[in-house]
């Protein structure tokens, strides 16, 4: 799992751009830690 930072870092998306795919349901996070509302991003949903 990596959080919405490291994540934005790997695939070079900006975090702003994730969080407007989220908003729009384009690319949601594959957990949402409710304790802190860290999005959380698995590998098998970066890009190829």
């Amino acid at each position: 799992m990596f959080k919405i930072g490291e994540f934005s870092k790997i695939t070079q998306v900006s975090i702003r751009m994730l969080r407007y795919y989220d908003e729009h349901k384009l690319l949601v996070p594959y957990v949402v830690n409710q304790s802190n509302n860290y999005r959380l991003y698995s590998a098998e949903q970066m890009i190829h």
